[in-house]
């Protein structure tokens, strides 16, 4: 007997039912995926966004992350980039023993959000930024000194100031957007496959990490050094790292604490480079922000239009240092899930060997016009200040206040702090020439 056939007029409502039903479910899920962010109110419009961003960014991983693949999570901020199941895991966490995972979510909304702040903020430590805080020297001065916990939480003042005038200046010498295009050099072995020197040389502005070298590996990492950015072993070392750079022009920029052997160099070598401290939001970037590579990037992003990564371990694999240095407390895999993640949101472009190129497109990427939609969405869904405002800058108090001419009270620097500062102001009119138009002052945190 044949099988019997479903009259054609009842297909019709099935498959719409199913559709129907398929629907509803993935609203429903999505709507308890965005539960957890309180009862922010997002327009169709921001939806759209934020599924679009989804969408783009996870084919601009599929197609550029050398096997890497980016899986939605429960709702549209959230993804999960994989690696292959046959990827070797050799990185096991010290205090746990447990060996690296394969995959790792991240939070897109969160991420566009947090990494506009950066692009609009500065983040060097200034003496305007402590005076602006509430109780800032007593609550925060103190953790920027090495064992500031024994200054009383700077009661007094003058003992703080002097432990950190050195490294302090009065309003930061740098702002948003000021330089062009700028390459962040990492420590990766993979730089001695492809000989990036010229090409590193030809960018305004190169960032380095801590005692990196550049003698002896020039064609492969080049000659430029207009920032150095030092974690605190190699800020103890600061006589040391300044023989890095034969110009002796270099950037310090150091992001833990003074201390007083530093100081102490400062002074009495002297070392004439210009030293701050780095004021950054990385924290809430989540654990694999943990190393000085992405501080480098947080750093550069903060002041530079566009940036280009070189010497991070983004390709298959895991290289040590190009130099002796030994490497310890990185998390490989997911640093490089996290690096795949800022080039398929346009703050980066990343060059390797397997990616040497340097006129490679960076496929699927969101366009800027998605990218803001996202931002502005993001924003009102995390409850940020000012959400979804065009001017960004319209609720940094920095920046209210300049504008009403209610500039904060500040107190005269000792005089050997005046003589460095005016020496740094000096330093930096060349080859750190502020561009025309150059951006704006907003303080890390204060938006």
């Amino acid at each position: 007997m044949a099988p019997r056939v479903a009259p054609p007029m009842r297909v019709l409502p099935l498959a719409l039912a199913a559709a129907i039903f398929s629907g509803v479910t993935a609203i429903f899920i999505y709507l308890s995926g965005l539960s957890s962010y309180g009862s922010a109110r997002l327009s169709e419009v921001d939806l759209e966004a934020l599924a679009a961003l989804q969408g783009r960014f996870s084919k601009c991983v599929d197609a550029n992350g050398l096997g890497l693949k980016a899986v939605s999570g429960k709702d549209y901020c959230r993804v999960v980039i994989q690696y292959p199941s046959n990827t070797v895991s050799k990185w096991t966490d010290p205090e746990t023993g447990k060996v690296e995972g394969l995959s790792f979510e991240f939070n897109l909304c969160e991420a566009v959000a947090s990494w506009e702040q950066v692009r609009n903020s500065t983040t060097v430590l200034t003496k305007e930024y402590i005076d602006a805080l509430p109780n800032g020297w007593e609550e925060y001065a103190w953790r920027r000194i090495n064992k500031g916990i024994l200054l009383n939480k700077c009661q007094n003042r003058t003992l703080c100031m002097e432990k950190l005038s050195l490294v302090l200046p009065e309003t930061s010498p740098y702002v948003p957007r000021q330089f062009g295009r700028c390459a962040v050099v990492g420590n990766s072995g993979d730089l001695l496959k492809t000989k990036f020197g010229d090409e590193i040389d030809s960018y305004d502005v190169v960032f380095r990490e801590n005692g990196a070298p550049i003698q002896n590996y020039t064609e492969y990492v080049g000659t430029k050094s207009t920032f150095r950015l030092l974690n605190r072993g190699s800020a103890k070392a600061l006589d040391k790292v300044v023989e890095l750079d034969e110009t002796k022009k270099e950037v310090l920029i150091i992001k833990t604490t003074i201390h007083d052997i530093m100081n102490r160099m400062i002074r009495e070598l002297p070392i004439t480079n210009p030293v701050y401290l780095m004021l950054g939001t990385s924290s809430s970037f989540g654990s694999s922000a943990k190393g000085t590579g992405l501080k480098a990037l947080e750093f550069a992003l903060s002041i530079c239009d566009s940036v280009d990564m070189y010497g991070f371990t983004v390709d298959p694999g895991y290289k040590e240092w190009y130099f002796s240095e030994a490497r310890k407390g990185h998390t490989p895999l997911h640093g490089r899930a996290y690096y795949q993640m800022m080039e398929c949101l346009g703050l980066v472009k990343i060059h390797s060997p397997m990616r040497g190129d340097p006129g490679r497109v960076v496929k699927w990427l969101p366009t800027k016009d998605i990218i803001e939609a996202a931002r502005v969405a993001s924003e009102k869904l995390l409850r940020r200040p000012g959400a979804g405002s065009d001017e960004l800058l319209g609720t940094c108090t920095r920046i209210k206040k300049r504008e009403k001419g209610k500039a904060p009270n500040r107190s005269g620097l000792r005089d050997a702090a005046v003589k460095h500062l005016e020496y740094m102001k000096g330093a930096t009119r060349y080859p750190l020439e502020r561009r025309a138009g150059g951006g704006y002052l907003c303080m890390i945190n204060d938006r």
